[in-house]
This record gives structure tokens, C-alpha cells and sequence, in this order.
């Protein structure tokens, strides 16, 4: 069984040979604009626009929590929108953070690396504007990425 990793970095921009996914938690409004999603659209615009094409066309697709979107941005590297943050944390009652979405959007992740033979990366999906507990989304990675021999490094941001 592969390990978690976690190292000082940049998940927008993974320091590893082959093949490999940028993970990252979504909200199911359609929103692209804090956090994270910055940080990717000033890299590659494609994740973006395939996001708000995907929720545009919401109606006739699979768009909503626990929904993941794999995005192709160079030969090498593919982008995970993952629907797994339910509205926005203003005027919220609790975090919009939904684990079992999350867990979904982890498992169904798993499986397209598995499939592309790519490690994931990704920053501590879930922690930021969804306001979810590193302690109870680490278990749900460790449950589907590694145990599935996914090589996966999580990267804390200085």
C-alpha cells in the first residue's frame, strides 16, 4: 500500500515524473472564484471553463455533490473538479463542506488514476472556504487513494 505524503509546496504545480491529477474540491453552484481555483485558472484555464461549461449544462449532465470532472491541461497532467462543497460558506448555517460527497468524488478519482497510472496531488482539499476538519478528510484519502496503491502527496502551502 502506497503512503499519504505531505510536503511544502505548490499542488498547482507537482514535482513528479509521469503521469499525474491535480485534486481539488469544488462547490455546486457554479461559483469559480476563491481559494484554491485561483491558483489553477492562473496556470491553465481549461479546468475553469470545463467547470462552468459542466454546470452550466448541469440539466443534461452529472454535475452535483460527489461528481467529479477529470480535465486534461498538458500530455501528462490532468485536473479533478470535485463537487464536493454544498453552497458557500457566507451565511451558512455550518461548513459547506459534505464529507460523503468528498468521499465519493475521492473513490470515483481513484479509480481515473488508477486508469492513467498518475499519482494525485493536491493541496488539503476541503479545508479551506469548505471549512471541513483535516482530521476527517485525511481518513477518506487514505481509505481510497493509497489503499488503491494511488501514490498521492498532499502539499501545505507556505
Amino acid at each position: 500500500m502506497e503512503v499519504l505524503r505531505v510536503v511544502k509546496g505548490d499542488a498547482t504545480s507537482p514535482q513528479a515524473k509521469g503521469p499525474k491529477i491535480i485534486a481539488h474540491v469544488c462547490n455546486d453552484l457554479g461559483g469559480w472564484g476563491k481559494g484554491f481555483v485561483l491558483a489553477i485558472s492562473q496556470r491553465r484555464p481549461e479546468p475553469e471553463r470545463a467547470y462552468r461549461d459542466w454546470h452550466r449544462a448541469r440539466a443534461r449532465n452529472d454535475f452535483g455533490l460527489g461528481a467529479t470532472q477529470l480535465v486534461q491541461v498538458r500530455a501528462d497532467t490532468w485536473v479533478a473538479n470535485m463537487v464536493g462543497q454544498h453552497g458557500l460558506r457566507a451565511g451558512s448555517k455550518g461548513p459547506p463542506i459534505r464529507y460523503d460527497a468528498v468521499a465519493r468524488c475521492l473513490a470515483t478519482l481513484a479509480q481515473h488514476a488508477v486508469d492513467l497510472n498518475a499519482g494525485v496531488h493536491m493541496p488539503r482539499i476541503g479545508c479551506g472556504l469548505a471549512g471541513g476538519k483535516w482530521e476527517r478528510v485525511e481518513p477518506l484519502i487514505a481509505e481510497t487513494l493509497p489503499a488503491r496503491d494511488v501514490p498521492t502527496t498532499v502539499y501545505d502551502f507556505d
